[in-house]
């Protein structure tokens, strides 16, 4: 049925994308977009960079204009948090807002996301401990960066993009990362290494295998964090970048299976085989070809994929989510790209670019090559992603000639 009323709740990158989609694949009916910050969905990637340097505003993070939710006919409601939902078991129900507003609704989509994992230690209350998940986290931080030293806790994406961005504004900082090395979830220790020593040169203090054991405040704010070892740090303001949790709690309420998110089939429909759930908040079979396994995947190129496959389903003409996931950080004079999911023990085969700062990484599983790992490197990312989606190979003994560029190699 494209005719009855959609709703969709979340407002961030999957949800603005399923109702375009929607739309384009002609889905005839309501079209109800829920979001529970005051902003139209807007584009995050740039809230730990260009909205720390004052570049951006919440205009130029638009991610569709005011025109195009006339004009689709989408009514987007802003400012709402829907609380309970009440499914029928046949795809309709009704969604209620902790404001009393209520929707019913012919088929739902939950795109709610996912919110920052918090450290349960002493003083994390304290003011200017934060965290950086949307526009009003990021323009909090934004006003607290005139201080003298600012701690990372969590060397992942987020993190590392910030320590960045506040190093170049001439702020002191120090990343700790209780792994041995940064991004240990998603690059390999050479890139990690490489990537630490970039951030060292422009003036990033980085401590790996630190743990912190509790915030230390002055009247309130916190003044220093302690490490485990005893290590004192000095610290007007603390950024948390430990990762998130998906908010599956609405689907958990609602009886929709949840296992690390909302558990959904390649189709992007939950248990109950009529709603929807896609972006960060949903737990999905991996969509690279051949894989068999489970994920959870944070980034717009799953939100916006997914959801443009989701979509199909919701009109009647479903097609299976797949596809080479990737990912990008940009963190100071750094641009990391990466294609593909990479496992802990796949090899690794460093390329290194003709000027320093430039390299590519290629992740191999015994013959077979899974992933790539590019430093200011992009046409190279370029070239794997394709490769990789159509099932190109390059031998490691090739791969290990630098000499030859990789497009030459996977043609």
């Amino acid at each position: 049925m494209s005719t009855g009323h959609l709703l969709v709740v979340g407002a961030g990158q999957a949800g603005a994308q399923l109702v375009s989609s929607a739309r384009d694949l002609g889905w005839a009916g309501p079209v109800t977009l829920v979001g529970q910050e005051p902003h139209a969905p807007y584009s995050r990637p740039p809230l730990s960079k260009a909205v720390l340097r004052g570049q951006a505003t919440v205009e130029s993070l638009a991610l569709r204009s005011p025109a195009f939710y006339r004009d689709q006919h989408v009514d987007l409601v802003l400012d709402e948090r829907v609380t309970r939902l009440e499914l029928s078991g046949t795809g309709s129900g009704t969604a209620v807002a902790a404001s009393g507003r209520s929707w019913e609704f012919d088929r739902l989509a939950l795109a709610t996301g996912a919110e920052p994992r918090r450290l349960d230690l002493a003083g994390a209350d304290l003011d200017g401990v934060v965290v950086l998940r949307d526009l009003a986290d990021a323009e909090a931080l934004a006003r607290r960066l005139d201080v003298a030293d600012l701690v990372v806790v969590g060397g992942g994406f987020i993190g590392l993009e910030v320590a960045a961005t506040a190093a170049a504004a001439g702020v002191r900082v120090t990343v700790v990362e209780a792994g041995p090395s940064l991004m240990g979830r998603v690059v390999s220790p050479v890139t990690a290494e490489l990537v630490r020593a970039a951030h060292q040169d422009a003036g990033v203090r980085v401590l790996t295998g630190a743990r912190p054991l509790r915030f230390c405040g002055d009247r309130g704010s916190v003044a220093a964090v302690e490490l485990a070892d005893g290590t004192r740090l000095p610290a007007g303001l603390v950024l948390v970048g430990v990762g998130a949790r998906p908010r599956d709690d609405l689907a958990r309420a609602a009886g929709l299976r949840c296992d690390g998110g909302v558990v959904v089939d390649a189709f992007s429909r939950a248990s109950d085989g009529h709603t929807l759930a896609v972006g960060d908040c949903a737990d999905l079979p991996d969509p690279t070809p051949g894989s068999d396994r489970r994920l959870r995947l944070e980034s717009v190129d799953n939100a916006v994929e997914q959801a443009k496959a989701a979509a199909t389903t919701l009109v009647g003409d479903p097609r299976p989510y797949t596809g080479v996931p990737w990912f990008w950080s940009d963190q100071g004079s750094l641009k990391i790209q990466i294609a593909g999911l990479a496992h802990p023990d796949d090899e690794v085969v460093l390329r290194p670019g003709e000027r320093p700062g430039r390299f590519t990484a290629l992740r191999y599983r015994g013959d077979r090559l899974t992933a790539a790992e590019c430093v200011n490197a992009p046409a190279d990312f370029m070239v794997v992603r394709k490769a990789l989606a159509q099932g190109r190979a390059v031998s490691r003994a090739e791969a290990a000639d630098a000499g030859v560029p990789l497009k030459k190699l996977l043609a």
